[in-house]
């Protein structure tokens, strides 16, 4: 059989004599994955709106008159963020792999300005620029792009201990970190989750995987019991949030009974009482809403709708073109599922408690604008995908699965 190699960007196809492809390019947008994503915005503001307008007249008088503050705001961000994932979309991801340095160190530089001009709510410093900005949810994605072009760098060695997971660890912990520091646990236990899964889709041998659970389930156990406040809600949770029902357990208790309420329909859009009760039921406290308004049949759609992301962005994550494009898709998509799953758990009581928003759903201009960015990304590796399957087969086939050589396509001399 006589081969020609045919260039396609970065990558080649391999046809026969008779001129039938072997490897077919898929050219078009991700269609499936756009209509989720606009269905979970659409639900979004629907649900801050009706979650919101409430708190915002009665809290403290502060936006009293304007009970559309809140998704006004929400509707402009979703707007700024479906024009950068648009944008993104026509931007080939692999302008980041020669950027990846400025990256990461705007990421930490990020980080570090928060500790200075960051504004205080609550005992946490995670806003800059009047409360208006939570530079986490941007590091979030910086830390996304670097990781995965370190990784596809790696090739072979990334099963070394010495220069694959120890300069993993030391990497991710120090981003991680400054996470802890400002603190904001979820968000740094979310970013530890993402690498590991990143880290697992690389290629890394199974005895440094379960070195690194062990090392890390120790870390994550030191750090989230050091702070009495943290402490104190893993043993509320041990035991029971009624064993303190008008104290600590006080919100876990109101979400719970708020889905109960709900039942298998709901009581009806607008019709919650207990958003009254729960604190930030337009952030922290949305799922909870969301049952109560429309019951099992709601919160089942909306977990449903989070499935069908998973699938379509791991089906991009299999059709990459390669191993950066790969890994870039599964950390955008880990992230998004990790981060619902955490709200999820945390809402129902399944998880000790802890603040975090659902992708997509809750209130916050950050977090939006960074979810659709990094969807943008996702819908472009969508663009430039393979029919063969898995980065074909993560840009290499010497040793295993993965990695050629020279490691990935446009990653060489990652630091």
């Amino acid at each position: 059989m006589v081969k020609l190699r045919l260039p396609v960007g970065r990558q080649s196809l391999s046809m026969d004599a008779s001129g039938a492809a072997r490897t077919t390019r898929v050219v078009k947008t991700d269609l499936g994955l756009i209509l989720v994503v606009l269905a979970l915005i659409v639900i979004g503001l629907v649900m801050v709106y009706s979650a919101s307008y409430g708190f915002a007249v009665l809290e403290g008088g502060l936006f009293e008159g304007r009970p559309t503050y809140f998704v006004r705001r929400q509707m402009l961000f979703a707007v700024g963020g479906l024009a950068l994932l648009g944008g993104l979309t026509h931007v080939d991801y692999h302008v980041f792999t020669r950027r990846a340095v400025p990256i990461l160190l705007a990421t930490i530089g990020l980080l570090i300005l928060t500790f200075f001009v960051g504004k205080t709510v609550g005992g946490a410093t995670r806003w800059i620029f009047q409360g208006s900005v939570q530079p986490s949810e941007m590091a979030r994605v910086g830390a996304v792009l670097y990781i995965a072009v370190w990784l596809a760098s790696r090739g072979e060695t990334l099963r070394a201990l010495d220069v694959g997971l120890v300069p993993f660890a030391l990497l991710l912990g120090l981003i991680a970190g400054l996470i802890v520091l400002q603190p904001d646990f979820s968000t740094a236990i979310l970013l530890v989750a993402t690498g590991t899964a990143m880290f697992f889709v690389a290629g890394a041998d199974m005895k440094q995987l379960l070195l690194a659970f062990l090392v890390g389930g120790v870390a994550v156990a030191v750090v989230g019991l050091a702070a009495p406040y943290r402490s104190s809600r893993v043993n509320l949770w041990l035991e029971s949030p009624f064993s303190d029902a008008l104290g600590r357990g006080f919100q876990v208790i109101q979400s719970l009974a708020a889905l109960n309420k709900g039942g298998l329909v709901g009581i009806g859009l607008g019709q919650s009482q207990q958003k009254f009760a729960i604190y930030a039921p337009h952030t922290d406290g949305i799922f909870a809403v969301v049952g109560e308004e429309f019951g099992f049949v709601g919160t089942g759609l909306v977990i449903g709708l989070y499935a069908l992301w998973t699938w379509r962005g791991m089906r991009i994550a299999w059709y990459a073109p390669d191993a950066y494009g790969t890994l870039l898709a599964v950390g955008i998509v880990s992230w998004v599922v990790f981060q619902a799953i955490l709200h999820i758990a945390v809402t129902t009581a399944s998880l000790p408690f802890t603040g975090t928003v659902l992708p997509f759903v809750s209130y916050g201009g950050s977090s939006l604008l960074a979810t659709l960015g990094s969807t943008g990304i996702l819908l472009n590796i969508s663009r430039r995908g393979q029919r063969s399957g898995l980065g074909l087969w993560l840009s290499g086939s010497q040793g295993r699965p993965g990695y050629g050589a020279g490691g990935a396509t446009g990653t060489q001399g990652a630091p």
